[in-house]
């Protein structure tokens, strides 16, 4: 008879753990997202749209390009009544690189982008991922509902990719041909000169302007160009004209100002 009463309190609790389980699953509830380490949780839209930050809601979530963080650290920011509240408990990716907070612009449609927002994008997954706890992945337009990354998502990254591509060729040129310094006005024309700090590169050596013009493209601007040693590329040669960068073929020199001084002036 002793053991009948402890047996009867562990089938009630069984049938109540059951009975509790089934109304879980009746409202939705993934039992997955027990089994998953909190950052490989999977979470619908539905399931994120609770995390605004609001009183009676269970914290403050964002997404970017489907990861999900916990922001509540950046509450201020990011909850009720916050500067950027329209990004809580919702993936707005593509706001992040327009800065369009309309409902329009709060979506996670990253097609049509520039290389140059892509590239935004990517620095703001990486202050999250720096500054903010992961929590999981959001089903839809990234990742499946086994949290695989989607095509969309390897079309992002891709377009990612060859954003910091072009961004670090366009730093590269940017400190081999520095812009030069200009100015403009209607009495004396224009004056482009180069100095050591000209186009907001320091270096050590000052050059000489120079339109630079680039692949496939007619326009050109002004640069200032290294005169001395080995062409850009090429620090360890020994074979060189020690001219610098002033033979590369997307120069031109500017018509009626000396090839080797410092300022250009034209004439209006």
């Amino acid at each position: 008879a002793e053991w009948r009463g402890p047996m009867r309190r562990g089938a009630a609790a069984a049938a109540l753990l059951c009975l509790g389980a089934a109304c879980l699953l009746g409202r939705g509830f993934d039992p997955r997202a027990w089994l998953l380490p909190p950052r490989d949780r999977l979470l619908s839209a539905a399931e994120l749209a609770r995390y605004r930050g609001a009183v009676g809601e269970p914290g403050l979530y964002l997404a970017v390009l489907g990861r999900v963080f916990d922001v509540e650290r950046g509450r201020k920011h990011y909850g009720p009544g916050g500067a950027y509240s329209g990004l809580a408990g919702t993936d707005a990716t593509r706001a992040f690189a327009t800065g369009d907070f309309t409902p329009a612009g709060l979506v996670d449609d990253v097609s049509g982008l520039s290389p140059g927002e892509m590239a935004t994008i990517q620095s703001w997954l990486s202050f999250y991922r720096n500054n903010y706890d992961p929590v999981g992945k959001l089903v839809g337009r990234f990742y499946d509902e086994n949290g695989a990354p989607t095509e969309a998502l390897r079309q992002a990254e891709a377009a990612i990719e060859e954003a910091l591509k072009f961004k670090a060729e366009s730093e590269q040129r940017r400190q081999q041909f520095p812009p030069c310094n200009s100015e403009w006005s209607s009495a004396k024309g224009s004056r482009f000169w180069c100095s050591k700090q000209s186009g907001g590169v320091k270096r050590d050596w000052t050059g000489v302007p120079r339109k630079l013009y680039q692949p496939g493209s007619k326009g050109s601007h002004c640069v200032c160009v290294r005169t001395t040693g080995p062409p850009w590329g090429q620090p360890d040669s020994t074979k060189h004209s020690n001219r610098g960068d002033l033979d590369n073929p997307h120069l031109e020199e500017y018509e009626g100002c000396h090839p080797w001084a410092e300022q250009c002036v034209l004439t209006a």
